[in-house]
């Protein structure tokens, strides 16, 4: 008995719950079905598939229920699907087996009671209230007015309704388990094209970076260069002056000797040549004189309003070509930049020569110097 249970359970459709009723279809994916089970689920996920004079025009598709591989139907729809004879011999066999053998005893099912009628066994079905109850309430009860059938009759109804029902259902998750798929490749997509727009916004920043540096290296070796010749040139002005204050120590130490001297004509000697000393060490006309303000650096002056105001108006643009354009004419105007010695923008930094001023005021203070002693 053990083994003609096994063997029911395994002729059961998984559809209507039910045995195999003939014909049986075989799946690609070697289960099996109803013909009529396998008709309901192809035609409950293929709603809208053109039809001609009630047959199909065109093939449809539909899961099976047991391991949701894809059934793929052509014109004939169902009725293409292969007989299994196997299956439908062994339901033959079975079915004599059963009645040869002696009747199992039959579970004890225990039959639901009328409520109203408590010794009354629910054996009909009110149509008017859609709900079952017994034969009493028919006669004289709450539903002798009702519309009824007899429960066998809604049974095979509403079991064949229970199982479109279940049908259309298997037909409606299996399009939401495409939309689903869908949706997950959608959203890997978006994650990959995401990574990749982050990956091309880091390199144009790490291009504008480069330029940047570029510019401020050049700027800086700019200020550099004037910053060694202004020192140089100072310290070599040090070094003159240095040498005419030692000069002059010499000539003050040599007058102090010669005021010493007690013979008259041999300090009159001296005295001659050291009063030219004096008035050559006491002129300064030629040695430079350094202009006001020479010290300062402020003319090396830089703006950066317009540029960190386009700076913070960066944003994604619309049209690649307009995009290449405004590189094209960004590299134009960094050339035209350097020529004139500007910042690329609106920003100018000026660059002023070291100013050769200081040797000419020497010159006109050497002449004036030299007018006055041949005064």
């Amino acid at each position: 008995m053990n083994n003609m249970d096994n063997l029911e359970k395994q002729l059961i459709c998984p559809i209507c719950l039910e045995m195999f009723t003939k014909p049986v279809v075989i799946l690609p994916c070697q289960h099996n079905l109803c013909r009529k089970c396998a008709n309901d689920i192809f035609t409950a996920s293929n709603p809208y598939l053109p039809t001609r004079g009630g047959s199909l025009t065109s093939g449809g598709r539909f899961r099976c229920p047991s391991c949701r591989h894809e059934v793929v139907l052509d014109r004939h729809g169902v009725y293409g699907l292969q007989r299994n004879l196997l299956v439908e011999n062994i339901i033959d066999m079975f079915k004599q087996e059963s009645s040869s053998s002696k009747p199992a005893p039959e579970r004890k099912q225990e039959m639901p009671m009328c409520e109203v009628h408590e010794e009354e066994k629910i054996n009909i079905y009110c149509v008017t209230h859609g709900v079952p109850t017994c034969s009493m309430c028919k006669v004289f009860g709450a539903h002798k007015d009702c519309e009824v059938e007899p429960i066998t009759s809604i049974y095979q109804t509403k079991k064949t309704e229970l199982s479109d029902g279940i049908a259309m259902m298997v037909g409606n998750n299996d399009r939401m388990q495409g939309i689903i798929s869908q949706l997950e490749e959608a959203c890997r997509a978006i994650e990959e094209n995401g990574r990749r727009q982050k990956t091309l916004v880091c390199e144009k920043f790490d291009q504008l970076y480069s330029i940047l540096e570029e510019k401020k290296r050049e700027m800086s070796q700019k200020v550099t260069v004037e910053q060694e010749e202004k020192v140089n040139y100072i310290r070599d002005l040090t070094r003159k002056y240095g040498d005419h204050l030692e000069e002059s120590c010499k000539v003050v130490e040599k007058g102090i000797q010669t005021m010493e001297e007690p013979e008259m004509a041999l300090f009159l000697q001296n005295t001659k040549p050291l009063l030219k000393k004096i008035a050559e060490a006491s002129s300064t006309a030629h040695l430079d004189k350094v202009e006001r303000g020479y010290e300062n650096m402020d003319h090396f002056n830089i703006e950066f309003k317009r540029e960190g105001k386009a700076l913070r108006s960066i944003d994604f643009s619309q049209d690649d070509e307009d995009e290449d354009e405004e590189d094209e004419d960004g590299e134009a105007g960094a050339e035209e930049g350097e020529g004139a010695q500007t910042v690329s923008g609106s920003s100018a930094v000026t660059a002023a020569p070291v100013p050769p001023s200081a040797p000419q005021q020497v010159n006109s203070s050497t002449s004036a110097a030299k007018s006055a002693a041949s005064t």
